[in-house]
Parts: C-alpha cells; structure tokens; sequence
C-alpha cells in the first residue's frame, strides 16, 4: 500500500504557541500547507444535522454550526466532547488524506497543521515539528487573544498534552518563546534542515 503522506511533515504544538504564524511564515518559503483546523470547520459545517440531532437546534443558524457556542459546551462535558470527535474525526481524516494525495503528486516535502497530532494518534506521519512556547507563556497569550480570565485559559492549556512532553516527542521543535525576529530565524533554520533531509532545493 502506498504511504498517503509520504512527502508530508506534521506540524503541531499547543494552543496559543504561534502555529498559524510558523505556517504563515512557511507557506513565505513555498511549503504548501493543509489546514487541519479548516478542513474540521469545513467537515463541522457539512455535520449541521448530525450536529443539531446530538446537541440541539440552537446550535445550527442557517446551516451553520455556530462553533463558538459549541465549543463552550464541549469545553467543559469531556463526553459530549468525544462524541464530538467520534463524528468529525474519521471525516476529517478523510478529506484530509484526499488532500494529501494531491499533495503527493509534486513529491516535494509540504506541512499538514494538525494541533491535536499526538493527542488523537489518528495520522501516521513522520517527522514531526513542534512550535514551542512555554505553558506560562501559552496561558498569557491565549488570555490576550481569547480575552479569558486566567483560570479559563489555564483550564484550555491543561486540556491538551504538556507542551514540554510534545517538545520531547518531536523530531524537530521551532521555539515560538521570543520575538518574531527570532521566530523568523527559528523557521529558516527548520527550512534549511528539511531541504538538506530532502534533497530540495
């Protein structure tokens, strides 16, 4: 069987440690990039019924699962949570997959975002990036861009796996801890070890 993601690279972290930047910056040096983020907001919108069935009407608007509104809810029921992902997840994974072949056809390295990558164990990819930041860094930050008093973000950090064991299990690590300079300097440096791994040019 042919491997679907063998020219991919998985990249994760936590929340509110600079993914979508280190992407942005990435897609700057001509990496493509699949978004497991959009690709869940696109299988989300396209489960409207599924999802008004299991969490009620008042989730839905015109079609649209309003997700702010649903992730409160799944935040804080571990249960509706996982029965959540039960739903999405083999979708997601799918349309993913579907992405990737396409992908596959240029046999050249390209990024899969998946923030959840080693919490689902759902994609066997390799190597694996890490975008680091600090958890006391990762809770600032998500208060400033979420707005959310420290408990709450403190809470959402906790939900995923420890950024230091992610950093552990990576096969390369972009530290997000600094300015944006430094960050810049992070990626260059991950861009040249992966064109030296590949061969690319």
């Amino acid at each position: 069987m042919v491997d679907p993601f063998q020219h991919a690279i998985a990249l994760t972290g936590g929340i509110a440690t600079g993914k979508s930047t280190v992407c942005n910056l990435l897609k700057l040096h001509g990496f493509h990039i699949i978004d497991a983020d959009e690709v869940a907001h696109q299988v989300l919108d396209a489960s409207w019924e599924a999802i008004a069935k299991m969490f009620g009407k008042e989730f839905v608007q015109n079609g649209k699962v309003d997700r702010k509104a649903l992730g409160k809810v799944v935040f804080h029921d571990s249960a509706k949570r996982k029965a959540l992902e039960h739903l999405l997840h083999p979708k997601i994974k799918q349309k993913i997959t579907e992405l990737a072949k396409k992908e596959e056809r240029f046999k050249v390295p390209y990024i899969i975002d998946i923030p959840l990558f080693f919490e689902t164990k759902n994609y066997d990819i390799s190597p694996v990036v890490v975008v680091y930041a600090p958890k006391e860094q990762q809770i600032q930050r998500l208060m400033k861009r979420e707005r959310l008093p420290s408990e709450e973000a403190k809470r959402r950090v906790a939900l995923q796996m420890d950024i230091e064991e992610k950093k552990r299990l990576a096969d390369f690590v972009i530290d997000n801890s600094k300015d944006l300079k430094h960050l810049q300097k992070e990626v260059e440096k991950f861009v040249e070890l992966i064109k030296d791994r590949y061969a690319v040019s």
